[in-house]
């Protein structure tokens, strides 16, 4: 389990990767509103109140309790001045003979194309396997989002498949492409 916190580390000129905090709230519903738009085609349909302050503390304290439990770990990318640039969290993390997690991220329309999502990702896959001893890690995408299909394969994902109406983003089922990663091949931790 990774309970301890990630701070700083440089994944491009001017943005680190650090573990969400009670006090992004503010900063984290800015960046939320600021790239409504752009996370739009790719997102689930939002409330209102997801896009405040309020909304984000309450969201925050939810994956924060994941976070102690083990089955999730949510970062930040953070810009050197101090907005936040994206995130990209492993949720559903299972232990014993599947020793999983599944992977998503985000990164804000002004930081796009320099590279920050593929570091993520790389840093990510690292912490699964060397840290959290993960076996794997999956990921999905709309079938259209050629751009993080693009990251995936970079960082050494394989398309294992389509699932029809996989999720409910922008107010319609929609089909997703399907990616993997296999971290090692070690027998889980008993």
């Amino acid at each position: 389990m990774v309970t301890e916190t990630l701070e700083g580390q440089e994944i491009a000129a001017g943005v680190t990767l650090r573990t969400l905090a009670r006090s992004d709230a503010p900063a984290l519903a800015a960046a939320y509103a600021e790239n409504r738009e752009h996370l739009r085609p790719w997102d689930p349909v939002r409330p209102e109140s997801f896009y405040t302050a309020e909304g984000q503390a309450e969201r925050i304290e939810g994956l924060l309790r994941q976070f102690a439990g083990g089955t999730l770990v949510p970062w930040l990318f953070e810009a050197s001045d101090g907005r936040i640039a994206g995130a990209i969290n492993l949720t559903d993390i299972v232990r014993g003979p599947f020793c999983s997690s599944s992977l998503g991220y985000w990164v804000a329309a002004d930081q796009q194309n320099r590279g920050l999502a593929s570091a993520a990702v790389e840093r990510v896959c690292a912490i699964a396997r060397d840290t959290l001893g993960l076996h794997r890690v999956q990921a999905s995408t709309r079938v259209d989002n050629a751009g993080s299909q693009r990251v995936l394969e970079k960082c050494g994902f394989e398309p294992i498949g389509l699932a029809p109406n996989y999720l409910h983003i922008n107010g319609e089922w929609r089909d997703s492409r399907l990616f993997q990663r296999v971290l090692h091949d070690n027998a889980p931790a008993l």
